[in-house]
This record gives C-alpha cells, structure tokens and sequence, in this order.
C-alpha cells in the first residue's frame, strides 16, 4: 500500500530565501498584506496541504543593522497567532499552525488563545511548542541571555502540562444550555487545574468548551538530547532534520523508538522533513531558477546567517579559507540540530565561504522538474526517513504555486497525496486520535 505524504508549508513573506525580496517577481510588502497571505495559505489548501505554518521569534536583531539591511534576516513582520486567526475565514481545510514560546508566554494565556483558535477554526489548530533559541528575544522580556538549554525545557515541560491540563478543564458535554431549567453548564463536569511546580504556580481554569480536536495538535522541533526526550514525550507534528537521508532516517528512527518509553504508539507522532523544493518544467529550467534566486544573496548575510546558528561572529575571517577550530564553540545553547550541521561542514575542510553557501538550516533542497521532485519524495518517505514534509517556501507565493501546479499532480498520480480533504479536523486529516479528556469517566 502506497505511503500517504503529510505535508506542512512553513510560510513567509518574501520567502526563506535571504535574497527573495530583491527579485522582480517578489513584492516585500506582501509581509503585511493579509490579502496576500490569504492567497497563499489558499494556494496551500488547494494543493491539499495538512498544515499551513507560521514560525515566530518574539524579538529581532537589533546589532550588525547594516548587514541585516541587505536582508529580511530573521524578520517576522506578524505575529503567528493574529495572522492565522486573520485566516481563518478565508481557509476551510487545511491546519494552521504558529509558534509561540514557553519561555516568554504564561500558560493561562496559551491555553486560551489556542482553545479560541481551534474553535473559530472549528478544529484546525496547531500548537509549536518553543523554547526560543536566541539572545535578542531574552533582551526583550529584561533577561542578559536565555537560560541553559535543560532549563527551558524543564519549564516548557510544565507549561505544557498546564496548557494540556486548562484544555481539559470542561469536558466535552459540560455545556448542556438547558434554558428550561437555567443550566448553562452542569458544574460536576468542570474540573481545576492544580500546579505547582519550580516555574509555574497556578489555580484555576479557563472559560472555554473544549476544543473541538480535545487538544488542538502539538508541534516540536527539538534535535537535543533534551528536546527530542521532549518531543517523544508531547509532540504529535515534529519537524524533522532533512539535511540528508541518512542523518532524516536515524533521527526518525531514533525518535520513533524514544515515543515507545512514554508509553506512546509510533504513530501517534508525524516526523516531518525540512525541504527546499526548486521545480521547473525540467530539470534545468529548475536550476537556472535556482541560481537565480541564489545570485542575489549577499555573502555578508550568508555569513551572518552561519555565524548566529554557531553561536560565535564568523565575521572577521577570510571568505576562502577553512574556519578554525579554535573558533568553533564547544557546544550550542540555541539550535541543537542547526548547530551540528555547521560543526560537520567545518569539519569537512570547507572555506568560510562553501560553508555559508552550503550551510540549508536542516533542510534538503530538492531541484528538478515534477518527476524528479516526486521521485526524490518517494524515495525518501518509502525509504524511512520521514512521514512526510515541511515544505519551507524560498519565495512567495511562486515557489509554492510551482509546487502546486507541478509536484502536487505527479505525487496525486502515485497516490501520496489526497485528491480530498478527508476530515473536519487537522487531527482527522493526518490520522492522530483525539485526547481523552482525563477526567472523564
């Protein structure tokens, strides 16, 4: 039986590409235009994604302006959860989700916003459950530096067990709208939240019925010892290394198996890999589109783009000469997975400037017409190494329109991607059980 393909689009505006605003066919503005964002999160529902995401930081850089100038570097115009409620209404299907952090958020106010959302999207939410990974965000919310890695987990762990907790607050008939005998709810079906713990300390509930999916579903995206542990313990949509076959299928394995020790079933969780796709009608139609895009990245961001997920300036060094040793940092405080990817292309002898250029953030970039494209899927999900795709978009709206218009066809063909929305919910349409409300009887 042929593999079905989960997909998530990670969107943005003008795109994942660092030179993508400078091209004539991109409009910078669109980072603000709901209109725009609305065409594209339908572009997505058309070619039958799962999941239409939106990734956050709560700060932005605020050194090194005149590097970031050349490029929306880290930029996120938007903040996720007003855009996906934004759209809403405009989108019927497909599942939105956004990050928001438990380092900087209270628990009370995510469980809220996530349960408004699963209802005004009557059962699409999706919840990236972050740490955040960078010193700009701390500075925002009056901290030097974030906290050691193990110790945001920690916390997170308890953030998310009073967000799931506040979730199950009513359970799912609580509200019977008896207006015979004014009973709006029945109070034995309401239940407290109790906490106590090192980071939070609460008592109460929420006032929102359950969310339509139980939970609204649960993404992660840890590559740590820590944060995989994390992930195999919570999460239920993980964005999975991609950078090569090998590294997608032994941390898909890896993963899988850890899902087992929390009493969990492999799949109640879908590991999806980062990719790049370039498609043209053939296969060098799609490289000279490539290299295109790729000509109007400034070497200077590119760098700067290395040195941010190695955690040391890189800036100093020459472009053509191996980066010494001596500079890289003995470990990583932010991106675990980014962090190793650098370590292993130094390590290769690669100059400053092939790292940079090499250097994808995890993801595999996929150039070729729609055959080559859907080939190189197939091999990947039928050889174990994901159960699907984040599609991370290098400009839009024309690198997912050329996905839609040629890769989704040919993968329909073979019968890895749906010609129907199946269901109502995300939950339902990636094939994950709706919770139990764990104080039901």
């Amino acid at each position: 039986m042929t593999k079905r393909i989960a997909l998530a689009y990670l969107a943005d505006f003008p795109g994942m590409s660092r030179g993508a605003w400078r091209h004539p066919e991109v409009d910078p503005a669109n980072a603000t235009d709901l209109e725009a964002w609305e065409k594209l999160a339908q572009t997505a529902e058309r070619g039958f994604f799962d999941l239409f995401f939106k990734a956050d930081n709560p700060g932005t850089r605020n050194d090194g302006m005149e590097t970031y100038a050349q490029s929306p570097f880290f930029f996120y115009p938007l903040e996720p959860l007003t855009l996906i409620s934004a759209l809403a209404r405009s989108t019927e299907h497909i599942g939105l989700g956004g990050t928001v952090s438990t380092s900087f958020f209270e628990p009370a106010n995510i469980a809220r916003i996530f349960a408004s959302l699963d209802h005004l999207t009557r059962g699409r939410a999706a919840w990236n459950i972050v740490t955040t990974a960078n010193d700009y965000a701390a500075r925002n919310f009056g901290l030097d530096r974030l906290p050691p890695r193990d110790q945001r987990y920690a916390q997170a762990k308890e953030s998310y067990d009073i967000v799931t907790s506040y979730w199950d607050t009513w359970e799912d008939d609580a509200f019977i709208h008896d207006k015979t005998n004014a009973r709006y709810f029945d109070p034995k079906r309401f239940h407290n939240t109790n906490f106590d713990g090192e980071f939070f300390k609460v008592q109460g509930g929420i006032s929102i019925p359950r969310p339509p999916q139980g939970h609204p579903v649960i993404i992660q995206a840890g590559a740590s010892e820590t944060g995989k542990n994390f992930a195999a313990e919570t999460a239920e949509i993980v964005f999975g290394t991609g950078s090569s076959f090998e590294g997608a299928k032994d941390f898909y394995d890896d993963l899988k198996e850890r899902v087992t020790h929390f009493g969990r079933t492999a799949d109640s969780m879908k590991i999806l890999s980062g990719v790049e796709v370039v498609v043209g009608e053939t296969e060098e139609a799609a490289r000279e589109k490539q290299e295109e895009f790729e000509a109007l990245v400034p070497i200077d961001i590119q760098v700067r783009v290395v040195s941010e997920d190695l955690e040391t300036d890189l800036s100093d060094l020459p472009l053509d000469q191996p980066i010494p040793v001596e500079r890289v940092p003995k470990e990583s405080n932010h991106h675990q997975q980014y962090f190793n990817e650098i370590v292993a292309l130094i390590e290769k002898g690669m100059t400053l400037r092939e790292v940079a250029k090499t250097y994808k953030s995890s993801s595999t970039t996929i150039i070729g017409s729609p055959k080559q494209v859907a080939d190189h899927m197939q091999e990947w999900i039928e050889g174990g190494a994901g159960d699907g795709f984040m599609v991370r978009g290098l400009w839009n709206p024309g690198n997912l329109e050329d996905f839609v218009d040629m890769v989704i066809p040919e993968l329909q063909g073979r019968g890895m991607v749906r010609t129907a929305y199946e269901g109502r919910t995300l939950r339902e349409n990636l094939g994950l059980a709706r919770p139990a409300n764990r104080h039901a009887k």
